[in-house]
């Protein structure tokens, strides 16, 4: 470029000066001008340049002239690909961030001073922080557990441990695991996440375990003592046969209770009943009536005082079908009439009915025993729950009864309904969708016997 300015200058200066002085000093003297000219013409375009690069103006189509042009399309090629680098990784970041709100765990980023860097909203559920206000705050100072305390203190984290969470109450109870997890240079990550479940699954499990220990035990007990007495002690043959009955007695609620334990197993591990097995109702009316009465001979003589017992089974509906298992469907209904049986009065009165409305087929059983508080219906189909456990131990019943009833419920996509007055009676109603129903040909008195 300076090389043209200098010819452009030699050409001015020997053309344009008067043809006495077209000498070798005219040709220097334009070259010069020239110089001056190619000088002032640079320093106003730096000066542009200068005045552009306070404020670049990225625009990629613009293409700038001269010299400082060229360096100034080279600056906005470079900016512009910092720019773009820039904006990528803001993108990857916000979406790395994304990802870690959408985590179930809670996620909190410490300093090497276990000051708080960064947390995400299900740390703040997790543990009560405030993602904005908290920043800065010490996790301890946040964190008030003394489990927690001597976590950190211990300066051993190959393991979580488990602390109360923010919704944290005695009646519902809120339970966090937190670990702690070094990284880089003294800094942190904490993970949380939400055990609650977990922990009530292993008190449900050690509770499970040491109910049917003591449940378990006590027969054995009792049984081991009579043993030891027959060994032991001449006795008659009356005394004899007494304590023979009490040892078959309790050989029997050990059965029952292993029993129960099974269908409980077995229920459980099944697939899901479809709807291509149908289960007659006239049919387990009439197995459901046989049962029902021997038990109740059994634990009530036959006399004056015996329970009245109504198996109510109408016309209209003794020909439904329902689609289920038939052996699930039987052991719920007969855990039903079981418990009525077992906690009525002897002269009391037990009502088994089935009908069909528009919500759907209902098997209820009504009795007139000691009646329910309404504070206990929730807890009923637990496992091994007693409202009164002396008097469910002299009636001979297991406590896994509604469990079992429970589970055939919600493999049958049906619901229990629960009514019951202090002193007056109960009625425990099942209630399945009208989808699982169906209306069959009325059976004949040979069919239902033989079907059996």
């Amino acid at each position: 470029m300076v090389i043209l300015w200098l010819m452009v200058g030699a050409i001015f200066g020997y053309f344009f000066s008067p043809a006495s002085q077209k000498n070798f000093e005219s040709v220097t003297l334009g070259m010069l001008m020239a110089l001056v000219c190619a000088h002032m013409m640079a320093g106003w375009q730096a000066e542009k340049f200068l005045t552009w690069l306070q404020q670049p103006v990225l625009d990629p189509h613009k293409k700038h002239s001269a010299f400082w042009g060229n360096a100034a399309d080279r600056i906005v090629r470079l900016l512009k690909n910092k720019e773009s680098q820039r904006l990528a990784s803001e993108e990857s970041l916000r979406q790395f961030l994304a990802a870690i709100q959408a985590s179930p765990h809670g996620v909190i980023i410490l300093d090497k001073d276990t000051r708080i860097q960064w947390s995400n909203q299900t740390a703040s559920e997790h543990l009560g922080l405030d993602p904005k206000l908290d920043l800065q705050q010490l996790i301890g100072n946040m964190l008030r557990n003394p489990i927690f305390s001597n976590y950190v203190n211990s300066k051993s984290f190959d393991h979580e441990v488990i602390i109360e969470g923010r919704d944290h109450r005695i009646d519902s109870p809120h339970k966090v695991g937190v670990q702690l997890f070094p990284y880089g240079d003294g800094r942190m990550l904490l993970l949380s996440r939400d055990v609650t479940l977990i922990e009530q699954a292993e008190t449900m499990r050690r509770d499970f375990v040491a109910n049917v220990s003591h449940e378990i035990r006590t027969p054995l007990t009792v049984l081991a003592g009579f043993i030891e007495t027959l060994q032991s002690l001449p006795l008659s043959k009356e005394e004899q046969e007494k304590y023979l009955t009490l040892m078959s007695n309790q050989a029997f609620r050990m059965k029952s209770l292993v029993d129960d334990l099974l269908t409980l197993s077995r229920i459980e591990g099944r697939h899901l009943p479809g709807q291509h097995e149908w289960v007659s109702i006239q049919k387990i009316f009439l197995q459901l009536e046989e049962e029902a009465t021997g038990l109740s001979i059994k634990l009530h003589p036959l006399g004056k005082d015996r329970q009245r017992l109504n198996f109510v089974l109408d016309d209209e509906h003794a020909n439904a079908e329902i689609s289920g298992s038939s052996s699930e469907l039987l052991s719920a209904f007969s855990n039903l009439i079981s418990n009525a049986i077992r906690y009525t009065p002897a002269a009391g009165e037990i009502t088994v009915a089935w009908r069909i409305t528009e919500t759907g087929g209902i098997f209820s059983v009504t009795d007139s025993g000691p009646g329910i508080a309404p504070e206990h219906f929730s807890r009923l189909s637990e496992r091994f729950y007693r409202i009164d456990r002396s008097r469910s131990r002299d009636t001979g019943g297991t406590g896994l009864g509604l469990a079992i009833v429970k589970h055939v419920l919600q493999r049958h996509e049906g619901v229990m309904e629960i009514e019951s007055k202090i002193n007056v009676g109960s009625k425990f109603s099942l209630v399945f969708p009208l989808h699982r129903l169906r209306m069959n040909k009325p059976l004949s008195i040979a069919e239902s016997v033989n079907g059996i």
